[in-house]
C-alpha cells in the first residue's frame, strides 16, 4: 500500500536568469502568464487547473516536480509518512503544498485544495473526412495561426541513477502503477512508465517516467497535451517561425501512443507538444518493452540517438 495516491501531475518547477525571456518562450509554446513579480513567473493552461509551469528568478536549472493529491487530507497522510510540514501555497488558486527530495535530489511537491479557474478558450477541432466517413459538407476548413492551445501537463520524465530505488520510492508514496517496463535485457531494467492508480477511471499511459541515466539527476523533459493533430502542427509552425529550437518530432510513439512535438525553452529545457495518448485503467495491468519500443515511432523521425545508425 502506498501513503496516497495521486490524482495527476500538477506542475513543473525551473529557475533561469531572465524571466522575460522565459515569459516570451512560454506564450509561444501555448502557455498564458497568470502571475508575474521581479522574481517568479507563474503560467497555466487553458484548462482549469491555476498552475502548470512556474519559473523563479536564478541560476537556469529544473528545481521540482508537482502533483496533485485527491485531498488535504491526503497532504497530512503524506505528510506524516515523511515527517514533512504541510504549508500554504501562496500561488493562484492557493493550497496547500508538501515539500519532498527523491533519492536523487529532485524536488517533488504534492499540492491540494486548490481553486480552480475558468478554462480559456480552445481552438476548434475540424470535423474531418476520410475515404468512408465525410462529415464536413458545404463549409471549408481554415485554421487560424497562433500557439498551439495547451490545455494540461500530461507527463514529466526523470532521469535517476538508480530505477530501483526511484521507482520504489515514487510507488510507496503515491501508488504509480507500472505500465511499460523497459528492460535492456532480461532482468536488466533501466525504467518506466508509470501511471496514476485511478481505479476504474482511464488515466494517461504515463504521468512520469523514470529513467537510469548517467546525466542523472535531470528532468528529461515535461509534456503538456494540447487540443488536437491540428493544433500540434499550427503551433509546430509558429514556435518554427519564432526560431524557437526544435529537438524532436512531429511524429507518434510506440509506448503511450502520443503524437508527439519536442522543442527548447531558452535555457535548455525540453518540453513536448502531444496529443491522443493511450489510457488505460488500474486492471489493464503492467507490460515489458525493449529500448527499441522506446525509442523508436510508428512513423515520424526516428529519436536523435538513432539517427545515423
Amino acid at each position: 500500500m502506498s501513503a496516497i495516491r495521486i490524482e495527476d501531475i500538477a506542475y513543473v518547477r525551473f529557475s533561469a536568469p531572465d524571466l522575460d525571456e522565459m515569459e516570451r518562450f512560454a506564450v509561444a509554446f501555448g502557455l498564458t502568464p497568470a502571475l508575474r513579480t521581479s522574481t517568479r513567473l507563474i503560467c497555466r493552461t487553458a484548462g482549469p487547473e491555476p498552475v502548470a509551469h512556474v519559473t523563479d528568478l536564478g541560476d537556469a536549472r529544473f528545481v521540482a516536480v508537482g502533483f496533485r493529491a485527491e485531498s488535504l487530507a491526503d497532504l497530512d497522510r503524506l505528510a506524516a509518512h515523511d515527517g514533512a510540514a504541510v504549508e500554504d501555497l501562496d500561488w493562484p488558486g492557493g493550497g496547500r503544498v508538501v515539500r519532498l527530495k527523491d533519492p536523487d535530489g529532485h524536488g517533488v511537491e504534492v499540492v491540494a485544495g486548490q481553486t480552480k479557474g475558468e478554462p480559456l478558450a480552445i481552438r476548434a477541432e475540424p470535423v474531418r473526412n476520410s475515404a468512408r466517413a465525410r462529415s464536413r459538407s458545404r463549409t471549408a476548413v481554415r485554421l487560424s495561426g497562433g500557439p498551439s492551445t495547451v490545455l494540461r501537463l500530461g507527463h514529466a520524465v526523470l532521469e535517476v541513477t538508480d530505477f530501483r530505488a526511484s521507482e520504489a520510492w515514487y510507488k510507496t508514496r503515491f501508488g504509480f502503477i507500472t505500465s511499460d517496463q523497459i528492460d535492456v535485457a532480461p532482468g536488466a531494467a533501466i525504467g518506466a512508465f508509470m501511471r496514476c492508480d485511478r481505479g476504474d477511471i482511464p488515466t494517461d499511459h504515463h504521468t512520469l517516467f523514470l529513467l537510469q541515466s548517467p546525466r542523472a539527476p535531470a528532468l528529461n523533459h515535461a509534456a503538456f497535451e494540447v487540443a488536437h493533430f491540428d493544433d500540434l502542427m499550427v503551433g509546430h509552425d509558429h514556435l518554427k517561425a519564432d526560431g524557437r529550437v526544435p529537438a524532436w518530432g512531429v511524429g507518434r510513439h510506440i509506448l503511450g501512443g502520443q503524437i508527439f512535438d519536442y522543442w527548447k525553452d531558452p535555457f535548455g529545457n525540453e518540453l513536448e507538444h502531444w496529443t491522443d495518448g493511450d489510457l488505460f485503467t488500474a486492471a489493464d495491468g503492467s507490460n515489458a518493452a525493449t529500448l527499441q519500443d522506446l525509442l523508436g515511432v510508428q512513423w515520424g523521425p526516428l529519436h536523435p540517438m538513432m539517427q545515423g545508425n
